[in-house]
């Protein structure tokens, strides 16, 4: 396995219970969770080499447009 890095990372409450939220909505820890979201900032902003991610763009819950193809 490779070696990983740890770090405090300091977050408000407010933003600790979405994430908290979010992770388990898609089943996965919350460091899994973070871990993901990113990876999928770092790869959008061409920081991180890779495939583009798999996953649909994240989207604010009030936006009930279909995705763009």
């Amino acid at each position: 396995m490779a070696k990983r890095d740890s770090f405090l990372l300091r977050l408000s409450p407010e933003m600790m219970e979405a994430v908290r939220r979010w992770s388990e909505d898609e089943f996965r820890s919350m460091n899994a969770q973070i871990e993901m979201v990113l990876v999928d900032a770092l790869r959008r902003a061409g920081r991180l080499k890779g495939p583009p991610p798999s996953q649909p763009e994240c989207r604010d819950s009030d936006d009930k447009s279909p995705p763009e193809t």
